[in-house]
């Protein structure tokens, strides 16, 4: 019985899910918004020493993404969906790209149900992953591995020992902080969301993170500065 029902309950998550994603109404409004949103995340994260990630994690790391209200629901069949920002260290200089636009999806099978909304932070440790996702869709854990990232002082310590994985991924919701695993989740560049921040139609991720001079908003401005003020080039 239950599997004659499981299309429909597949239908009524992905529709559940589409209404929880905000629409566009004005180009560049919501993407100002959300990179402000970004910015308010690495705060908040950051302002309590012993929840926040540890600040060698985010010395040594390669890029940062950044999404905030990640939506997921489900029924039996449950979906995420989410928009954020990736930015990039420069190799050289040290200094933080600024942030290009991507998005998270992913999807799971068992007995749920209910819907949730949470800020996710992702540290990559390796540039071949932001490679990954430049060049198309990125799946956590199939393109690069993936772990719940060490929170707080305490890991301080500890982190050169356990960091294997390439990516680590923190999960806050309803002011607990603390890392998630994201396994299965495909990151995607958001083009149309790019264009109508930079007010550039055409511009490429590529672009956006290789530019030491880009026209931006002043938000990008702010979430370059905040991640600069957490994550202090070696």
């Amino acid at each position: 019985m239950l599997r004659a029902y499981m299309p429909w309950m597949s239908l009524i998550a992905v529709l559940t899910l589409l209404a929880a994603v905000p629409v566009r109404v004005m180009a560049g409004t919501d993407e100002n918004r959300k990179a402000q949103e970004a910015t308010e995340v690495l705060d908040e994260i950051m302002r309590i020493p012993e929840q926040s990630i540890p600040p060698s994690l985010l010395d040594r790391a390669q890029a940062i993404a950044v999404i905030p209200n990640v939506v997921k629901v489900g029924f039996i069949v449950a979906g995420r969906y989410g928009q954020g920002v990736l930015l990039e260290r420069d190799a050289k200089t040290g200094r933080w790209s600024y942030p290009t636009f991507v998005t998270i999806t992913g999807g799971s099978f068992g007995f749920q149900i209910g819907a949730q909304a949470t800020d996710v932070v992702l540290v990559f440790r390796s540039r071949k992953s932001v490679d990954g996702i430049v060049n198309g869709k990125f799946t956590l854990g199939a393109d690069a591995s993936v772990a719940a990232g060490p929170v707080g002082r305490r890991a301080e310590a500890a982190t050169d020992q356990y960091l294997k994985a390439e990516i680590y991924s923190y999960s806050r919701s309803r002011g607990l902080f603390a890392g998630v695993s994201l396994e299965g989740s495909a990151l995607q560049i958001d083009d149309k969301a790019n264009a109508a921040f930079y007010d550039k139609p055409g511009i490429t991720a590529a672009t956006i993170l290789s530019s030491s001079n880009l026209k931006a908003p002043a938000e990008a401005t702010a979430l370059r500065q905040t991640l600069s003020k957490y994550a202090k080039a070696q």
